[in-house]
């Protein structure tokens, strides 16, 4: 007699948040015109526009700067647990495995980020590899060390160090002329011009500014955070205790954090201490605007009426790695020199509909292809190259 080998079910409150994750980052990918920042000439632009963009920008990365790139972050570290547990079942050992896994997302990141400048799935990639090397310890210590990951260990020695000694410099990598190179290559370069410098100076500016900005320590904590949601099954019905919890708590964490990191440019005139200050704030207050926002989801997903049209975004975050990169593609495609060269002819509003347009085609296309085949394309191959099948 055949016994069936158990293993976790996939979980669609993951899927819709994952799939929020990717509509926001289109979204803020798009009135940043991909990581481009060239936007048409103001003048003669009318009252109503400008408030509009404005208010569109402010917005949107309010609610998603940081945040989306959050949340899709805690969701890697979640998906590596189901993965992890599911071989485990099996009296499998899956930590060489992901590491391979890894390396080919390593790949895939810089087929990506051959479009655009900003993508994090070689950031992902290197930084995955804490992962396996902690998945075996207690709950206790994978959450000490996210949490230390958490609060900028190197940030806070910098205002240590700053604070005690009024010569020192908070030390930062020189990337203006790695951003110059990939500007002019947008503004004018061919195709494979641009693909060239995406793929060095890009790729080593975005390395550079995310090491710069707190998002490898942040990323790892995240990485950790999920895992630890994938080990307690937090995203269960029954857990919903434990996220009202969590509601409540960055919200109340949220609102002094966001109100400090406004005033200390007011108040700390030592820019050695206020920018590595800043960045330890900031990292707090968008990582707890990030669980205000997953325990909403949450909420509404399993105790309202929402969860039916939550349910369509299933689709879209099952296929978040295709989405993804099929984003920097058109994106690429539509400002960019190489392509049709509409950075200086769409404003924030207008890009912002481009971007929504973007999503919504998507997300059809998802939806489709998902009544077809058991995976996304991308998804497919990365999975087919893992098991080296």
């Amino acid at each position: 007699m055949e016994q069936q080998i158990q293993k976790h079910a996939r979980v669609d409150v993951a899927d819709v948040l994952r799939g929020l994750a990717v509509m926001g980052i289109i979204l803020l990918h798009s009135i940043e015109h991909f990581n481009f920042y060239s936007f048409p000439d103001e003048a003669g632009r009318s009252a109503w526009l400008a408030f509009t963009d404005r208010a569109v920008w402010d917005g949107l990365f309010f609610l998603f700067g940081g945040k989306a790139y959050a949340v899709f972050a805690l969701l890697f570290g979640f998906s590596y647990f189901i993965q992890y547990d599911n071989q485990r079942l099996r009296g499998r050992d899956f930590r060489l495995r992901f590491c391979w896994r890894l390396v080919l997302l390593f790949f895939i990141g810089n087929l990506n980020a051959s479009f655009f400048t900003a993508e994090v799935l070689v950031l992902y990639s290197l930084v995955g590899f804490i992962l396996p090397l902690v998945c075996r310890l207690r709950d206790k210590w994978i959450f000490v060390l996210a949490c230390v990951l958490l609060v900028q260990p190197l940030p806070l020695y910098y205002v240590v160090r700053a604070a005690l000694d009024s010569t020192f410099m908070t030390p930062a990598l020189p990337t203006g002329s790695l951003w110059a190179a990939t500007f002019q290559a947008q503004s004018h370069g061919t195709f494979l011009e641009t693909l060239c410098v995406n793929l060095w100076e890009g790729q080593l500016a975005s390395l550079a500014w995310a090491w710069d900005n707190g998002r490898v320590f942040q990323t790892a904590a995240l990485f950790l955070f999920g895992y630890l949601i994938g080990r307690r099954e937090l995203f269960r019905e029954d857990n919903l205790k434990f996220w009202n919890k969590v509601l409540c708590g960055s919200l109340v964490a949220f609102f002094p954090l966001y109100g400090l990191g406004n005033m200390l440019p007011d108040f700390v005139e030592n820019a050695s201490v206020r920018m590595p200050l800043l960045l330890v704030v900031s990292s707090l207050y968008k990582f707890a605007f990030m669980l205000l926002l997953v325990s909403a989801v949450l909420n509404a997903y399993y105790r309202t009426d929402l969860q039916k049209c939550l349910n369509y975004l299933i689709p879209y975050g099952r296929m978040s790695l295709t989405n993804y990169i099929m984003q920097s593609v058109i994106g690429s495609m539509l400002f960019y020199n190489w392509g049709f060269g509409l950075h200086d002819k769409l404003g924030i509003t207008a890009s912002v509909l481009v971007g929504a347009l973007i999503f919504v085609l998507q997300l059809a296309f998802c939806r489709w292809w998902l009544h077809r085949y058991g995976h996304g394309p991308m998804e497919y191959l990365w999975k087919r190259a893992t098991w080296l099948k």
